[in-house]
């Protein structure tokens, strides 16, 4: 029982600091490239 009360309190800051990081770190504005991808297939093996 002392170690799942050990592994909760442990976690607690973690997540705490998770939430403090997603809720203060706003994502990045994304916008989409003018140039499509050029991508290739690999040809057949030799």
């Amino acid at each position: 029982m002392r170690a799942l009360i050990a592994a909760a309190l442990g976690l607690v800051p973690v997540l705490l600091l998770m939430l403090l990081l997603a809720v203060t770190d706003p994502a990045p504005e994304g916008h989409t490239s003018p140039e499509p991808l050029l991508t290739t297939v690999p040809g057949p093996k030799k």
